[in-house]
């Protein structure tokens, strides 16, 4: 049991599933996936990610791991079979592993399909263990280049051996890790196959990512988007690429590339929309729901529970949002589409 359980609460949040999909929004979209922003803090600050100078969330607006749990469970509660625990970096959040561990049970009682994260690894090596034990399978590991020097550029100083470190420290420890990169036309599109052979020679899956407009940065993204539809054609000129139909519950399409014998997936928000499938939500690490990654919808749940809701109208609140869901993003690449970063909204 966890510093901050408590058995009541348990009690409540144990209690069985309603049948699931529960929760279907206005387009007949059932969400089974929750991803969930335990802090906006970070220990890198990639250059398509954040400004270099930026200002955190006072404490006080931070949602509390008894917060973050109790929304976890309530949505797990509603149908919600797979769980992301993301930032920011989520390894930074002080007692993430006690809200990992809390969180398991809903992986013992088999209401929760899958628990994972997001992490750019540099702390990876010290919790790997920890996250297997903890019932932790598979993890998304951020990782852009292979080449120390212009790691360092894209992270503003981030170490690549602490990351790889990491990395291995999950593999042995029996985790599967996927590698997940931003595709960025000046600086690492001609290393994108090395780095795609780097991940499938580890036994890791390879995740391309274009480049998404959120928030404000100090570079221009017009310059630095790659369209991963040119990227695939590319690689086919040398790689046999088979469509699959291996799916993780998020948006990525997989291939097989026959050569390495590993899979690549391509997540395409402005080259290819996926909104008709998406099955996603995002909660903040405020306790706001974002139920449409490029869209300014908002319900701010902390509001909700710290104005003392019961069980049934915290679930009442989400039912609401849910239904309001957006029918799809409106990505464009020349302007941000919304003003919050991909630290805050949690990936």
């Amino acid at each position: 049991m966890t510093p901050y359980d408590d058995s009541s609460a348990q009690a409540v949040h144990a209690a069985p599933r309603l049948p699931s999909p529960v929760l279907i929004d206005g387009f007949g979209r059932a969400v089974t996936y929750l991803r969930v922003s335990v802090t906006d803090r970070c220990d890198l600050r990639c250059v398509y990610c954040m400004s270099e100078h930026m200002t955190f969330l006072p404490k006080a607006d931070v949602l509390t791991l008894q917060e973050l749990d109790r929304l976890a469970s309530t949505f797990v509660g509603l149908g919600v079979r797979k769980l992301r625990l993301t930032g920011g970096e989520p390894l930074v959040r002080k007692g993430f592993m006690e809200l990992v561990a809390s969180l398991s049970r809903h992986l013992r009682s088999g209401a929760l399909d899958e628990l994972t994260l997001t992490t750019n690894g540099a702390q990876l090596e010290r919790f790997a263990a920890d996250l297997a034990r903890h019932g932790v399978r598979r993890i998304n590991v951020s990782l852009d280049t292979l080449k120390p020097e212009l790691f360092r550029k894209l992270t503003r100083g981030g170490d690549l051996t602490r990351v790889v470190a990491g990395i291995d420290a999950a593999l042995a420890a029996g985790v599967a890790v996927k590698i997940n990169a931003v595709a960025l036309r000046s600086d690492n599109a001609a290393e994108l196959p090395d780095l795609i052979q780097w991940a499938h020679a580890r036994g890791c899956d390879m995740t391309l990512i274009e480049t998404m407009p959120m928030g404000e940065v100090d570079q221009d993204r017009t310059d630095q988007y790659l369209s991963l539809q040119d990227v695939r054609r590319d690689l086919s000129s040398f790689w046999t690429l088979e469509d699959i139909h291996h799916a993780t519950g998020g948006p990525a399409r997989y291939v097989r590339v026959v050569e390495t014998g590993g899979r690549l997936g391509l997540i395409t928000p402005l080259s290819n929309h996926f909104c008709d499938t998406c099955n996603r939500v995002r909660l903040t690490c405020t306790g706001t729901l974002h139920t449409c990654l490029g869209r300014d919808d908002a319900s701010d749940l902390r509001a909700v529970m710290r104005g003392g809701a019961s069980d049934t109208q915290l679930r009442e609140a989400i039912f609401a949002a849910v239904d309001a869901k957006p029918k799809g993003h409106d990505f464009q690449i020349a302007r941000p589409a919304v003003a919050r970063h991909m630290s805050t909204t949690g990936g």
